[in-house]
């Protein structure tokens, strides 16, 4: 599944399953771009592994969410690497678990703009560069929590749903340019992130003790969520766009519910 020649741009590609993602693409051949908000240190571990790898690799701080930081990213990304095959809209943030009633409106307004805004901004942003190439693809990183709407997470499961929205209708948009857009909708994920959703959420100090409770023995791991991504931005999904693939074992078993 070569991609050497590409140029990959994973937003959130400083930690967790971003930098997964990162380093995969380049283990499979691609020079890789790795957008971070606040942790540089991170991102700066993320490039070495993937300059280690013999690819090149460069770190650009970015909010997502800020259409003039998103342009400065995406413009000097094409300056340095020369172009963009490959957009990766990782970048999330969790919700709080609150009701709707006791939602922060600053919270709803900060969650959608992350997950919805940033990945619409940066689409729109990267789409002329990969009309140029031989052909383009983007891939969304969202969630299963668009099919359970699980209490507790109206901002997380609307921005989420906002985001499916878009890379359905942009499928149908840039195929005929030789743009792929593809899902990919992991259940919970051992991370950072998934390690604050479990304690905000069910009050569970330790993720590992969901292990037992998951499918295959373990809780989802940030290589099976990159393992699908190389996948869909490969030759072997050469006739595959619009399409979505949850990486949640099949379902939650032994009552998790994640």
């Amino acid at each position: 599944m070569s991609l050497e020649g590409r140029v990959a741009l994973v937003s959130g590609g400083g930690r967790g399953v971003g930098a997964a993602i990162a380093v995969a693409l380049a283990e499979d051949g691609a020079d890789v771009a790795v957008n971070y908000r606040k942790d540089a240190d991170s991102a700066a571990e993320v490039v070495a592994r993937i300059e280690a790898l013999g690819r090149r690799g460069k770190a650009y701080a970015a909010s997502v969410d800020r259409f003039e930081d998103d342009q400065n990213m995406v413009d000097a990304v094409v300056e340095d690497f020369g172009g963009i095959d490959i957009l990766v809209n990782n970048a999330g943030i969790a919700s709080r678990g609150q009701t709707v009633e006791k939602t922060d409106p600053d919270e709803l307004d900060r969650v959608l703009r992350i997950h919805a805004y940033g990945s619409h901004y940066l689409s729109k942003l990267v789409i002329p560069h990969m009309k140029k190439r031989e052909r383009g693809d983007i891939v969304m990183i969202s969630s299963i929590a668009t099919e359970l709407q699980s209490a507790g997470g109206a901002p997380y499961n609307m921005a989420k749903c906002a985001l499916d929205a878009l890379a359905l209708t942009l499928a149908k948009e840039v195929r005929h340019h030789g743009i792929h857009v593809n899902i990919v909708a992991p259940g919970l994920v051992e991370t950072e992130m998934g390690r604050r959703l479990v304690k905000g959420a069910g009050g569970i100090d330790d993720i590992a003790t969901l292990h037992e409770h998951s499918p295959f023995g373990r809780v989802c791991q940030p290589q099976d969520v990159a393992n699908v991504v190389r996948f869909f931005v490969s030759e072997r999904a050469a006739y595959l766009t619009g399409e979505r693939i949850n990486v949640h074992g099949g379902g939650a078993v032994g009552g998790a519910g994640w």
